[in-house]
């Protein structure tokens, strides 16, 4: 094939990455290509596993090999031939790990110009040096205050949170704040020997003892003889004390546990540190002034008024010319962020108390500035966690970057992004085994003479939605006054026994109140008063709505490529024991234990059940090849020879969820969870998927079929921050049936969701908003979607009112 220079199309010939079967397609450039099709189908395995990763592989081969090595890639795709290939940048839909010192700032860059803004242009104090940049930075041993080390904030605790009971004793467990089981246990005994009176209730020890137990930074040891129990026999050991303070601090900031983090927040009070008064910098640096403001007053604005303040500065008569030039620069690039509707944000905004939507758009915006010219932007789902009206917003940028001369490569389910497309790639028309074609390739309009592509039937024949009857409330749990992020004081009633939907544009505060109702329903369980928490209807609703509950988030079911679908659903439990009850494991005395890649003994240990080994090149980053002795298998020869029904272990861990669901169709254990697997839509994944494949859509399915896959004995209310992220709308449909009938059999549903049609079938709504930031956190309308829709102040009833309607959107 060979293509003239002047070519406008990327030419792909050949493609097999994972699913692709053989694909040839030709793909405009200077276009807004959009890649559909159902989950699975393979369109990402298109659009990133072989079109990117070509364009990536291609780059490094211009890289000097030293370099190369210090460069995360990815391995060449299984393709024939791509011709017409610009250079790529890839935007992933992917969330790093939270971070306390991640900022706006710190993700957009702006703080660095900031930064810089005051090291050279700032104004200093009579006889101060000057300071370097980094100096301004809370992030670096030169600029973060020594008190509380740049995070702005002291963690303290008392003796009314660390004993909130003072007439228990230490044995009844008065330190609330102790750890449980044997941890508490061994506390108690080591106070005991040194001579403390465990027996007698808190309040009546002395004041002396009872600030030491709490309070003391000495660690002393001793031999403690525990309490005999029958049939134990119990040795003396040396214990060592540590007081509640140390140990809930030391837990609070050094536990990699949510859940333990969380416990030990529940002892502690946080405030502004008294030394730099939350300003998390030196006080050198704090002195340093612009426009009047420090650096740290400067980045708690919102950014529509920082650039307000650094215009006005640069245009009075004191400015200089470096002044000008810095302050022209850092308004220009907030321009653009406030462009993609993030005004209300500010630089020093944690990046963990961002939403999806907010954080994808950040990047974007940073992308938007590098004017970068010619290249090819594959984009993974931009509108993921986008509110309807901030998809418009998105819709511009996407423009933007085609009109400056870039190919926008987007894999998108997002309808009115789908319509707004130059070109429509439908990959389908099923998925795993039964995908991996291209259907169609072409202008969007003429999907509609496509009878193959499930994606025709939602972008074409939209239907309104049916009328039904909205059921009625089991009771009410209500929540508040909720004070947290951008939240002031919100009430909200959220109605057990039926489909709940909240809704709001990106950082409205959705997620935050869902969150405020968990911790509600949460301490309720536990038997705890809650200030403004459940009344008598909430009370009503635990017997009749919900007498536990179940969140199901986007977060990953493991973290490593040795958990995957199989060991998650506990399917593979049942899958040992069926090799291990064959008459050849019998013969060799294999327990179930053999058949685990995770341990020693039947698993292959040269790649030691990784079926994988990393090969180290001179000068080259190091690459991995399957395992030279079990071929990926996983397993050692002997292992392998075991067979059930025909195939290895390792080959069931091959099969796709719906082969795996015919083959052991007779084992009740594991239909039941391949039929939960199959009912949210997930019959393409092979069963020993690594974790670390899925999406967060994916991983929340997975976790919903784990949970659906019980018995349900008491009502239940379930939980789900966006549940139909990454999910095609022929997928919504599979999960929306399974939701629905949660509801039908008597628990609740509560959804974070910004899909439209998601949200005109629900029996009530919470909308935030009106905007996101301060300008949202409180409750614009409730009730049953009709009544939302015609909601005046709601940025949300427009949209909803289209959706119910069953109307499209024409592109402008």
């Amino acid at each position: 094939m060979h293509a003239s220079p002047h070519d406008p199309y990327v030419r792909v010939r050949g493609a097999r990455e994972h699913n692709l079967a053989g694909v040839d397609v030709d793909i405009p450039r200077d276009a807004l290509v959009v890649f559909t099709g159902v989950s699975g189908s393979g369109k990402s395995s298109l659009a990133f596993g072989t079109i990117y990763a070509e364009a990536q592989r291609r780059y490094f081969e211009s890289v000097a090999p030293y370099a190369r090595r210090l460069i995360h890639q990815v391995g060449a795709p299984s393709v024939g031939e791509i011709t017409g290939l610009p250079p790529a940048v890839s935007l992933e839909q992917r969330r790093s790990s939270p971070n306390a010192r991640s900022s706006v700032g710190t993700v957009t860059t702006l703080s660095n110009s900031l930064r810089m803004l005051f090291s050279r242009a700032g104004r200093y104090p009579e006889g101060a040096g000057r300071l370097d940049s980094d100096a301004f930075s809370p992030n670096t041993a030169a600029g973060a205050c020594p008190s509380c080390h740049g995070l702005g904030r002291i963690h303290e605790t008392s003796e009314e949170l660390l004993v909130p009971d003072p007439g228990l004793s230490i044995r009844q467990g008065a330190v609330a704040a102790w750890p449980g089981a044997w941890q508490g246990k061994n506390l108690r005994d080591v106070l005991d020997a040194l001579g403390y009176d465990v027996d007698r209730p808190w309040r009546e020890l002395a004041a002396k003892e009872r600030e030491w137990i709490l309070f003391t930074d000495e660690q002393p040891v001793v031999t403690v003889h525990p309490e005999r129990e029958a049939g134990r026999i119990q040795r003396p050991y040396q214990g060592t004390y540590t007081g509640a303070r140390r140990l809930v601090l030391r837990t609070f900031s050094d536990s990699k546990s949510p859940a333990l983090r969380a416990k030990a927040e529940r002892f502690l009070t946080s405030a502004p540190c008294p030394v730099c008064g939350g300003g998390r910098l030196r006080p050198e640096a704090l002195a340093v002034t612009f426009a009047g403001r420090t650096v740290a007053e400067l980045a708690a604005l919102p950014l529509t008024s920082l650039a307000g303040v650094l215009s006005t500065a640069a245009a009075g008569p004191d400015a200089t010319e470096t002044a000008r030039v810095l302050t022209g620069d850092l308004v220009a690039r907030i321009g653009t962020v406030t462009e993609l509707g993030l005004g209300y944000l500010s630089l020093d905004r944690a990046t963990p108390t961002l939403s999806n939507g907010e954080l994808q758009r950040l990047r974007l915006a940073t992308q938007l500035r590098s004017g970068l010219f010619g290249v090819v932007y594959v984009l993974d789902e931009p509108s993921a966690g986008l509110h309807p009206a901030d998809t418009e917003a998105l819709l511009v940028v996407l423009d933007r970057l085609g009109a400056a001369g870039n190919s926008v490569f987007v894999v998108e389910h997002h309808l009115d992004v789908v319509r707004h497309a130059d070109w429509l790639v439908d990959v389908g028309p099923g998925a795993g085994v039964h995908g991996g074609r291209v259907l169609h390739s072409g202008p969007p309009r003429e999907l509609a003479g496509v009878e193959e592509s499930v994606t025709r039937r939602f972008l074409f024949d939209r239907e309104p939605v049916p009328a039904r009857t909205v059921r009625e409330p089991a009771g009410w749990l209500r929540t508040g006054p909720v004070t947290r992020h951008n939240l002031r004081g919100v009430d909200a009633a959220f109605p057990l026994g039926v489909f709940t939907a909240v809704t709001g544009v990106s950082g409205s505060g959705k997620s935050t109140l869902v969150d405020a109702l968990v911790d509600v329903f949460t301490r309720r369980e536990e038997g705890a008063g809650h200030e403004g928490g459940a009344g008598q209807e909430g009370n009503a609703g635990r017997k009749e709505g919900a007498g536990r509950l179940v969140t199901v988030d986007q977060r990953p079911i493991g973290r490593t490529p040795r958990s995957n679908l199989a060991t998650y659903t506990g399917l593979f439990d049942v899958v040992r024991k069926l090799f291990a009850e064959t008459e050849e494991a019998k013969a060799h005395g294999y327990k179930a234990g053999r058949f685990s890649f995770n341990v020693p003994g039947g698993r292959c240990e040269t790649c030691q059940g990784e079926g994988f080994v990393s090969v180290e090149l001179l000068f080259l980053p190091s690459t991995y090849a399957p395992c030279p002795d079990c071929h990926g298998a996983r397993y050692n020869p002997e292992t392998l020879r075991v067979r059930l029904r025909g195939l290895t272990v390792a080959e069931v861990l091959d099969l796709t969820v719906e082969s795996a669901a015919a083959f052991l169709s007779d084992v009740p254990a594991a239909a039941r969870s391949l039929r939960a697997l199959l009912d949210v839509g997930l019959g393409y994944l092979r069963l020993g998927q690594p974790a670390t494949e899925l999406s967060g859509g994916e991983a929340q399915r997975v976790k919903l079929a784990s949970e659906l896959q019980r018995p349900h004995r008491s009502p239940t209310l379930y939980v789900l921050d966006e549940p139909t992220t990454g999910l095609h709308p022929a997928d919504v449909e599979v999960l929306m049936r399974q939701l629905h009938g949660l509801v039908d059999a008597g628990h609740s549903v509560v959804v974070v969701e910004h899909d439209m049609d998601v949200v005109a079938t629900a029996d009530w709504v919470v909308d935030l908003g009106p905007d996101g930031g301060d300008r949202g956190g409180r409750i614009v309308a409730e009730g049953p979607p009709e009544r939302v829709a015609g909601a005046a102040d709601s940025r949300t009833a427009p949209y909803l009112a289209r959706a119910l309607s069953g109307v499209a959107p024409q592109r402008s």
